[in-house]
């Protein structure tokens, strides 16, 4: 028998970036890297689990517009033809490094992990959902929803259907793509306040996951801190983050993925290669960017770039291994002295966005592989678990209030409200205002419905918490604020055609087709409480 459990929670979201307008948007690449480099290697690291019989448990969020942006056609062929180019680069690269033994190593690694990668792709139809989905269905893998569009709930709290809105729409999305409801939620950017819960049991999910202050912080003290999770008074369960676990993967200072031997991020052929030479491989306007082909390990701290040595695929995958069992060790120590402490077997829950494992943390799929399996055949001190499989077989938990909180610097909401992004906020109180007052209107006709219906996508789109935080981190502001104010201007449109009883026919359907998210959303959801819950779902 084991002593207790842990719970792996990935996040996998990335704002809605779609632009069939232009032929090249360099902010699509934030994707088609994801599928490359994070989702890929993880439904690749499952296959390889499944085939050898090893029973795994995982919670994974997928986000609606992540969803979404999997399943678009137009994003689909876009994807194609990066992957494309990326196996045409790596094999160019291997063909003239044919006496540079070292880096031929490395661009033959890189045409096997690009086929690995297109073999995955075609298998599934281009669709990685599906892919998501089977595994699900066996049961190794809870899917999870999140924000409509990862809304900063705290921030639109005095606006309670816009909050609503943001939580009936990603249900309802879910239930689209995955054929059933959600029964969990991984809140955007882990923030709550009080009184949220109300509305989580009311749209039907069973459990959340914030951080955990705001376990360490609720009403009563929890007796089991984030060992255990707390239960409402409307009977929603809540999970919060430990911090021991998360700080072995997250920290710069102390954390895995700084270790020499692992690749180095910000050293890529992008920006390393002549410049004729990479010239077809890069923006369309002569403009470098990163190619996911990287020759460096980290190497040491406070070298310059220059500085790096070459990385070793075969030694970092060897450190993966050895940190991997170093992580397992940690937690076993951990787990045994929480089930002697507490008198019952304690929860362990390490949450973390998806892209670290892949994208930022090139050796991160490796790491969870290794883990996983380890886990499974070298130690019975602690079971894997996802998040609803714990509370079917622990139904009875401590009720508690939780307290405010986010994952963010110090654990509340300033990342998203400072002086960086402070001024989109009364911009979209305005506009939360304003849907809901259209709310309550009854289409003249079906334009009228589409534009009712398009106002709602606009506003959604305008609440995505990845504006607010791309301001904060100063990189790529130019395209947050450009996103913010066109979906806010599109909205606005929309509201005064309507008003006006004049609608650009031609207008909306150029909209309805870039902002294509959610199709079947219902402008409704916006009416007040009472009034949605009884509306029902469409026309």
């Amino acid at each position: 028998m084991s002593q207790g459990y842990f719970a792996l929670v990935l996040h996998a979201h990335l704002p809605f970036v779609r632009h069939p307008e232009q032929d090249f948007v360099l902010e699509e690449d934030w994707l088609f890297e994801a599928i490359t480099e994070t989702y890929a290697p993880l439904l690749l690291m499952f296959e390889g689990l499944e085939r050898d019989g090893v029973d795994f448990r995982l919670t994974m969020s997928m986000t609606p517009p992540l969803v979404s942006m999997l399943r678009d056609p137009v994003l689909q062929d876009r994807y194609d033809e990066y992957l494309s180019k990326l196996e045409e680069l790596a094999q160019l690269e291997a063909e003239r490094n044919l006496t540079n033994g070292h880096i031929k190593y490395l661009a033959e690694f890189y045409v096997d992990e690009f086929h690995k990668v297109r073999d995955l792709w075609e298998r599934y139809d281009r669709d990685l959902i599906s892919a998501f989905k089977k595994f699900q269905d066996a049961g190794n893998l809870e899917i999870i929803t999140c924000g409509a569009t990862h809304g900063y709930l705290p921030l639109m709290q005095m606006y309670p259907e816009a909050v609503w809105a943001q939580l009936e729409v990603a249900c309802q999305s879910y239930n689209e793509h995955f054929g059933c409801w959600p029964r969990g939620i991984w809140l955007p950017e882990c923030a709550y306040y009080p009184g949220l819960e109300r509305m989580i049991a009311d749209v039907g999910l069973r459990y959340l996951i914030t951080d955990g202050h705001g376990i360490l912080y609720a009403k009563p003290r929890p007796k089991f801190g984030t060992y255990a999770p707390i239960v409402t008074e409307t009977g929603v369960a809540v999970f919060g983050r430990d911090h021991e676990s998360s700080q072995q993967v997250w920290s710069a200072q102390v954390g895995y993925p700084g270790d020499p031997v692992y690749r180095e991020f910000y050293k890529d052929l992008g920006f390393e290669a002549d410049y004729e030479y990479i010239k077809p491989y890069i923006m369309p306007n002569g403009q470098r960017k990163n190619t996911g082909i990287k020759y460096h390990k980290i190497t040491g701290r406070g070298l310059d770039l220059g500085e790096k040595g070459l990385y070793d695929p075969y030694w970092a995958r060897e450190k993966a291994a050895e940190h991997a069992s170093n992580f397992m060790f940690n937690r076993e120590r951990q787990i045994e002295n929480l089930a002697g402490v507490m008198g019952r077997p304690p929860i362990v829950v390490s949450p973390y966005d998806a892209e670290l494992f892949g994208h930022w943390w090139f050796e991160g799929p490796w790491f969870i592989d290794y883990f996983i399996r380890k886990s499974y055949y070298d130690q019975n001190t602690f079971r894997m678990t996802h998040l609803a499989e714990y509370l079917r077989e622990n139904p009875t938990q401590q009720v508690c209030r939780p307290a405010q909180s986010s994952w963010g610097a110090r654990g509340f909401h300033e990342y998203w409200l400072n002086d960086t992004n402070a001024w989109v906020y009364p911009h979209l109180h305005k506009a939360a205002e304003r849907m809901i007052e259209l709310s309550h209107r009854e289409p003249a006709d079906e334009v009228e419905w589409r534009a009712l219906n398009q106002a709602a996508r606009e506003l959604l789109l305008a609440q995505s918490s990845d504006w607010a935080f791309i301001m904060k981190t100063g990189t790529m502001v130019p395209y947050a604020i450009r996103r913010t104010r066109s979906h806010l201007l599109r909205f606005n449109r929309l509201y005064d055609s309507l008003n006006a009883g004049k609608i650009d026919e031609q207008w909306l359907e150029g909209v309805e087709y870039m902002d294509n998210i959610f199709p079947e959303i219902n402008y409704r959801t916006y009416r007040p409480l009472g009034a949605a819950l009884s509306a029902g779902n469409g026309e």
